[in-house]
């Protein structure tokens, strides 16, 4: 099977995306194992499925490194913006994009011809416990006390279509994730596993972030994570809605907006090469 590929990344995030507007790729899972890794294959953080869709103007699929599907990519969608659009699939500069967690629109700055960056519409967070999911009782889960390992940490759980938790420390880079990570994704009290957000504050409006991503590890973005840090920094009295909030990620900036209606994500999308591998 001899497949042709694009190799993108959303501040670093970066995937393996795949165009199957008129070819459906089979065993999308065991094709993420085996060309998500960084020594025996492309390499990325897994691989994108470019799709048709009877209720947008395209579907997005993605797949971890380890197989698993995930509900959405925040970093990942505003890249399947530019291929749609760089590519003439899509000739507007506002377009939508089914996913597994909804409808997401996408507002698109293109400068001589091509997409620089993306604002995506992420929706509303999910803050109800059983919907995130979140082992919890309360109406939401904010700035609260639990035991991962046995070690206390206040944590807030926010769901952007992927399960979220928040957790702020002093200084983040001093963190050992490959450690701490795991503890938070396999822990009982979330059912689906987790995604896990370290934030330290920097100053009014600007905070610095590393990630635990279930099903991949550390990476160097995550775009839905930034969304739900944001809200945790409202919830929490850190930031305000409507204002624009900096994370800094290991692999670039996203500006983040929570308003009462939605959260806006907006980044950059690069791409890397295009390529053909034979399966």
């Amino acid at each position: 099977m001899v497949l042709k590929f694009c190799k993108m990344h959303g501040i670093g995030n970066d995937y393996i995306y795949f165009d199957c507007l008129k070819n459906e790729l089979a065993n999308p899972s065991e094709i993420a194992i085996k060309l998500s890794d960084r020594h025996f294959g492309i390499g990325g953080d897994g691989i994108v499925l470019i799709c048709k869709s009877t209720v947008a103007d395209a579907k997005m699929r993605m797949f971890n490194l380890d197989g698993s599907e995930g509900k959405m990519c925040g970093n990942a969608i505003r890249c399947v913006g530019k291929y749609l659009y760089d590519n003439h699939i899509i000739d507007k500069p506002t377009i939508s994009i089914d996913t597994l967690s909804g409808i997401k629109y996408l507002d698109l700055t293109v400068e001589n011809g091509e997409v620089t960056g993306v604002k995506v519409d992420m929706g509303k967070p999910i803050l109800t416990p059983a919907d995130i999911p979140v082992n919890l009782t309360g109406s939401s889960i904010v700035d609260k006390e639990v035991a991962i390992d046995g070690q206390l940490y206040n944590i807030t759980c926010v769901s952007m279509g992927n399960p979220h938790c928040i957790v702020f420390v002093d200084n983040v880079d001093s963190l050992d994730l490959e450690e701490i990570g795991p503890r938070f994704e396999y822990n009982q009290i979330f059912p689906d596993q987790v995604n896990t957000e370290f934030v330290e504050c920097l100053d009014d409006g600007t905070f610095k972030m590393r990630v635990w991503e279930r099903g991949s590890g550390e990476t160097l973005a995550c775009g839905t994570g930034a969304c739900a840090v944001a809200v945790a920094m409202v919830l929490n009295n850190k930031a305000s809605k409507n204002q624009d909030i900096i994370i800094h990620l290991k692999g670039g900036d996203l500006t983040i907006n929570y308003t009462d209606e939605t959260v806006y994500m907006s980044g950059s999308a690069t791409k890397v090469f295009d390529g053909i591998i034979d399966l």
